[in-house]
């Protein structure tokens, strides 16, 4: 086993760039640490990560691919979290073991998309700013029963950009969409968003990846509301970029930029 085998390495700066990454990614695989880590080639990505891996700052597992093909997943380990002072939040599977229909990885990985997308972005137009991501480990509050994938502020020149992620695969029902609908408004009724995260209003931004699937949640959300949320899927977000003209509101058709 590759991660049994531990070898000495001595970690360069965009090694501890990537461990600090994984930290908040969770799982990453060569293609993201390419993007996070700024590796030359698809080879360099691949020596190094096992070379981590052999040295024990990572664990190694395999996912089962369309054309039963498998691609490598790592995750901390608890010798790379303690590197880069990180808390471990990795996730525990058989180390080099084939594991298939891994809700989880697809779920986080789609994440990962809307995070790459949004720190290490195509320059936008305004040029606009990364701040702050913050992963929710529990619900916001005991108040406010709800856990977002993500919350991400950005700074443009009309001031600080202050939004929340739900990442929607088709696995949950609808009626979970209202109820999550319920929980945005409360906090952003209720004030406790700004004690909170200290700024005046927020985006609630809906991936999703299908347009048929997206439509169904719009027509949820949009009995409840016209406000607040803002939907697109992730090929979108991959082709268009994050800043691109690809978000739709509850009710219409017009697509919008979110700076």
């Amino acid at each position: 086993m590759p991660g049994s085998r531990r070898r000495g390495v001595v970690l360069q700066d965009r090694d501890r760039r990537l461990l600090s990454e994984l930290a908040v990614m969770r799982i990453i695989d060569s293609a993201m640490t390419k993007v996070v880590a700024g590796f030359g080639s698809t080879t360099q990505v691949s020596l190094r990560l096992l070379e981590l891996t052999r040295a024990g700052f990572l664990r190694r597992f395999f996912v089962g691919t369309i054309g039963s093909g498998r691609k490598a997943i790592y995750t901390l380990a608890p010798k790379g979290a303690a590197a880069v002072n990180a808390q471990l939040g990795g996730i525990v599977r058989p180390e080099g073991r084939v594991v298939a229909g891994d809700r989880f990885v697809d779920h986080q990985s789609v994440i990962n998309e809307v995070y790459l997308a949004a720190k290490f972005p195509r320059l936008p137009n305004p040029p606009a700013q990364f701040r702050r991501w913050h992963t929710f480990r529990q619900s916001i509050s005991e108040a406010i029963k709800l856990t977002p994938d993500g919350y991400i502020e950005i700074a443009s020149g009309q001031g600080i950009r202050a939004m929340f992620l739900e990442v929607d695969l088709g696995t949950e029902a609808l009626p979970i969409w209202q109820q999550k609908v319920a929980h945005y408004l409360q906090l952003a009724v209720s004030g406790e968003f700004t004690q909170r995260f200290h700024q005046p209003q927020f985006r609630a931004l809906v991936v999703a990846t299908s347009d048929r699937r997206l439509n169904n949640i719009r027509r949820v959300v949009s009995k409840a509301t016209d406000k607040i949320f803002w939907f697109a899927t992730i090929d979108n977000i991959n082709r268009e970029g994050i800043w691109s003209s690809v978000w739709l509101r509850p009710s219409g058709e017009d697509r919008h930029s979110l700076l």
